[in-house]
């Protein structure tokens, strides 16, 4: 994860903002309150916003019944309250809220892995799943907020990944009976195309880390608004966004293939 070890508070305007002093654990390269006195760290922000367009993306896509009747699933509501979890912790930078952004991570992975965990044969394996998630999640949570160490957010982000990878694996390679080829082949591009979202994604989260002195010179050379392409943790956030829409397109094609087996 990587926020739990460096740290950029400090900054000449952080303690001029409407939410001064920050309070939270984890503060990244964007400069605080350059911008706006109403929010700390600007694009970190504003990038945010990927996560709510692709959750009102699907929720307004085909299939909605107008404004006030959206069509919503588990994960598209995850990624909409991480979008807004996000954005206000990285607005005012308070601990309550980073603890909000985080436990928003794992509601999201949470609800990929229940996605790709159920829709199977017998109906009462999915409850089991189901009430095993449901009763973990909540538990975890509190335990994270209570310790405040992201080790512990970290380990847990880290093994809910590596489910969903196991789980699709044998989905995809030794699920019998094995689905459609066209339909695979599609999926396997798409999962190709996540995994290599989520790795840039991740690579430029810790450039912003480790580097930041040198971006931050960077961006004073070239200016505004190109020094804005420079905010590196905003890249992470619009590719995890892309990422885990991708992901979802793939879950919800999965689930309706074991709908439709199930109908035959």
């Amino acid at each position: 994860m990587g926020h739990h070890n460096r740290h950029f508070a400090g900054d000449r305007y952080a303690l001029s903002g409407a939410w001064s002093p920050p309070t939270s654990s984890a503060n990244f390269c964007e400069e605080d309150y350059v911008v706006t006195i109403y929010v700390a760290e600007f694009i970190n922000s504003l990038t945010n916003l990927a996560y709510v367009y692709f959750a009102l993306r699907y929720m307004y896509g085909r299939g909605s019944r107008g404004i006030f009747a959206p069509k919503t699933d588990f994960m598209s509501i995850s990624l909409l309250v991480l979008g807004i979890c996000s954005f206000l912790f990285h607005a005012s930078l308070r601990q309550s809220l980073q603890f909000a952004d985080e436990l928003g991570m794992l509601l999201l992975a949470w609800a990929l892995l229940q996605g790709l965990l159920t829709g199977r044969r017998p109906e009462g394996s999915d409850r089991l799943v189901n009430a095993v998630l449901a009763i973990v999640f909540p538990l975890f949570g509190a335990f994270y907020v209570w310790t405040g160490k992201i080790i512990y957010h970290a380990t847990a982000f880290i093994i809910m990944v590596v489910f969903m990878t196991v789980r699709g694996h044998h989905l995809f390679y030794f699920r019998k009976p094995a689905f459609p080829a066209a339909r695979l082949d599609v999926w396997k591009a798409g999962g190709r195309k996540a995994l290599a979202l989520l790795i840039v994604g991740y690579i430029l989260w810790n450039i912003d880390l480790e580097l930041c002195a040198e971006l931050r010179n960077l961006r004073e050379s070239v200016g505004l608004p190109w020094a804005w392409l420079f905010e590196l943790h905003g890249w992470w956030h619009i590719l995890t966004a892309w990422a885990a829409n991708e992901l979802m397109v793939i879950i919800r094609g999965v689930q309706e293939e074991l709908i439709r087996e199930k109908e035959e």
